[in-house]
């Protein structure tokens, strides 16, 4: 007998295999590798991720438009796809946009499973080198910081994206 689950239902399913996925490959790799330290395993994974994520996100990005207001939009939509809590918060003019997120299943799983070490670390890489990315394809000079981290105690995970000048 076939029970049918709601898409919703497969969705968030789907997303937890996902995130249980990278803890067991992290896992794979501290076995075989037990005399390299699992964090540059970890790091070096969120920089390729950010690699195909800036060629995601540059198909969708106008550089004539606020390209920070088009990278916390994309990112804002990334996690709400995933599973997350995101939002946008305007900065000062149009080229100053913060990313909020209130909770995280991936601060989660690294509290979990004691590996909040790894958690803030691992998303900077992302973050930053996406932006990175679009930077060196674009030729824009566009800035990220984490000024809030759920790992470092924080009430939230807050990311300012702005154009340097």
């Amino acid at each position: 007998m076939s029970v049918e689950i709601p898409l919703e239902k497969k969705f968030k399913i789907l997303c937890g295999i996902a995130r249980a996925q990278h803890f067991a490959w992290r896992e794979a790799c501290r076995q075989l590798c037990p005399e390299i330290d699992t964090t540059e395993f970890v790091n070096k994974m969120w920089e390729v991720s950010a690699h195909d994520t800036a060629k995601a996100y540059l198909k969708m990005l106008n550089k004539d438009d606020s390209v920070p207001a088009q990278i916390a939009d994309s990112i804002v939509k990334s996690s709400i796809t995933m599973g997350e809590d995101a939002k946008i918060i305007k900065g000062d003019g149009n080229d100053e946009y913060y990313v909020r997120h209130d909770s995280c299943p991936w601060f989660d799983w690294h509290k979990n499973l004691n590996l909040l070490p790894e958690d803030r670390p691992g998303c900077d890489t992302w973050y930053f080198k996406t932006v990175d990315f679009i930077n060196e394809s674009l030729g824009t000079n566009v800035k990220i910081e984490t000024t809030k981290s759920l790992p470092d105690g924080d009430d939230c995970c807050m990311r300012r994206i702005w154009v340097e000048k």
